[in-house]
């Protein structure tokens, strides 16, 4: 017998256009987001951070994606038409990128909503009946077809994904929802300095995933509306969403993992120290983000690489890694690694320790190096002896970046003032 349930749901994804917001800088990434956009960043031993809500549209059967960009692209684009560019416009299916290109103004994208206002005649082209709204720049599993299922038995406008975090962590940085035992949004504030709590949770409240579902219609003439408004700051949180709230039906929809009990996995990787947390979280021998679950592939771009190689097994000199994560293409020679991560065609020379480390692709480490909680950007070269980690003043001396919680950045440019200096 035919699931009428996930037919039911199926259909609404075919019937769904999803537009992924992938333009922002990540400012509070600061030297790893100088050449990148922050959906560009690596992430997890192999992936970028946009692959996780490709991923989610993929596997949940949305394969009609746009992709919006804007800030230094170009390593973002690369990777997406490596990775992404597979799909068949015949069969249904396209996953596009969508560059800025002053559509209706001269002017850039000036918000979110105007992001998507710019690009309205490519939706429109695609005649979707729900257009889904994504950020492009969180990391987390997520089957949105029970969005969608929601989003029309509600018979809602506008649909709000959201996750319950503490008030503390969510002031001055995320949209927080008011909502009544229906889940209406009654009241929206966009990164108040004081989050309203749920009712029954003291110290808990009720924030944006920045995901949202619109019926295509309505969005369009939400977005003209916004346009033709003096002052708008052409933002979903700070003008469209209060805007409709009192006249509209918008719904709130809490994420909720059906793995788990408790809170979901859900992670805005925007500063040094969280991207460095989320990364040390899965070299533990269990990690609440499953990269391994073949029902739910997190896809990208591979390369394609020898396995990773451990070399020389003396006492003094023994190449292995304990609780880490090693990519293709590394070799480790007579170092030790642990509680690391290690990206792609990372090489680690002998006798070395690198631990509670970020490593990202094609770094170079030579002889008699010792790292501790860092994260070394892509094709950097650590000369011989250097030490990091270990002393903050030391550090900054060296021109690297040390943040609140001892997490030290290394990136090349760091690394060639340095040795200017040191000449």
């Amino acid at each position: 017998m035919p699931n009428y349930a996930n037919r039911y749901i199926s259909n609404l994804t075919r019937e769904t256009y999803a537009l992924i917001l992938a333009g922002g800088r990540g400012s509070r990434l600061h030297e790893l987001t100088n050449w990148r956009a922050k959906p560009a960043v690596y992430f997890g031993g192999k992936h970028r951070i946009i692959d996780f809500p490709l991923s989610n549209c993929i596997n949940s059967g949305i394969r009609r994606v746009g992709i919006a960009t804007q800030y230094k692209s170009h390593s973002l684009i690369r990777h997406v038409s490596r990775a992404w560019g597979h799909f068949k416009k015949e069969l249904g299916e396209s996953v596009e990128i969508l560059p800025a290109s002053q559509r209706y103004g001269d002017e850039w994208y000036c918000g979110t909503a105007d992001a998507v206002f710019q690009n309205m005649d490519i939706i429109r082209h695609e005649l979707p009946k729900y257009v889904m709204i994504l950020s492009g720049d969180h990391v987390y599993r997520m089957d949105y077809g029970g969005l969608l299922a929601k989003h029309v038995e509600t018979g809602a406008d506008m649909t709000v994904c959201c996750i319950e975090v503490a008030c503390e962590e969510a002031a001055n940085t995320f949209g927080v929802m008011t909502v009544d035992e229906n889940k209406r949004v009654r009241r929206f504030d966009e990164k108040p300095a004081e989050p309203s709590a749920i009712p029954g949770k003291p110290g808990m409240c009720l924030a944006s995933m920045g995901n949202y579902v619109f019926n295509t219609e309505f969005l369009f003439e939400q977005l003209r509306r916004d346009a033709e408004k003096e002052g708008s700051g052409r933002d979903f949180g700070h003008d469209i969403i209060p805007a409709i709230i009192e006249e509209h039906n918008v719904f709130a929809f809490p994420f909720r993992d059906p793995s788990h009990e408790g809170q979901p996995y859900w992670r805005d990787v925007g500063t040094l120290d969280s991207f460095w947390e989320a990364n040390m979280e899965l070299v533990m021998p269990e990690p609440q983000l499953d990269l391994y679950d073949p029902s739910w592939p997190i896809w990208t771009y591979q390369e394609q690489l020898p396995p990773a190689k451990f070399i020389f097994d003396d006492d003094d000199r023994r190449g292995m890694a304990v609780d880490s994560t090693v990519s293709g293409g590394c070799i480790i020679s007579g170092s030790l690694v642990r509680r690391s991560l290690l990206f792609s065609n990372v090489h680690v020379h002998s006798y070395c320790e690198i631990e509670q480390s970020v490593v990202l692709p094609g770094a170079v480490i030579e002889r008699h190096c010792r790292i501790r909680k860092a994260i070394i950007d892509r094709s950097c070269h650590i000369p011989e002896g250097m030490r990091i980690g270990y002393d903050e003043e030391e550090d900054k001396r060296n021109g690297f970046r040390v943040t609140k919680k001892g997490i030290v950045l290394v990136t090349r440019d760091m690394l060639n003032a340095l040795q200017q200096k040191s000449r």
